[in-house]
């Protein structure tokens, strides 16, 4: 069965409309990552649905594509007069956000494996214990889940 062209105009039937924009929303996030996966894009897509419902997705930073976005529409001249020089601070700025977010998820991850908590206050390590704690039970609930879909394949397999 192949697509059938639709006409373009407000869906009527509010759960058709609401199925429809959830699909096609899908789609367009979908086609947002393949455009800048391929191309090397920055892009950031925002959405807000009929019941005011914000969906958002950013192929990087959104702070950084909107900021960007707020500079490039403030100034278009400089755009075509400068653009490696405001390609490379915005590289910079790229570079040195991600650089500090990779040290912290860094120490995060030692504090989870239990390291460098001697610097953790009474209260971070209570945080950590409540973080980790959640992380088990989750891991040991979809442990059981797996075994018990794996005991029940073994017994139609018997």
């Amino acid at each position: 069965m192949t697509r059938q062209k639709i006409e373009i105009k407000k869906i009527d039937n509010i759960t058709a409309r609401q199925v429809t924009f959830s699909k096609r929303r899908r789609g367009l996030f979908k086609k947002a990552l393949e455009l800048s996966t391929l191309c090397d894009a920055e892009i950031a897509l925002i959405v807000f649905s009929a019941t005011g419902k914000l969906f958002d997705y950013s192929s990087s930073s959104m702070q950084q594509v909107i900021e960007r976005y707020s500079f490039h529409s403030e100034n278009p001249d400089k755009l075509r007069s400068q653009p490696s020089v405001d390609a490379l601070e915005c590289e910079r700025n790229k570079y040195e956000s991600l650089r500090i977010e990779l040290e912290e998820k860094t120490i995060e991850l030692r504090h989870m494996k239990g390291e460098e908590l001697q610097e953790l206050s009474l209260e971070q390590i209570k945080e950590l214990e409540k973080k980790v704690e959640t992380g088990l039970s989750r891991v040991t609930k979809t442990k059981d889940q797996r075994v018990v879909k794996e005991i029940g394949f073994l017994k139609k397999k018997v």
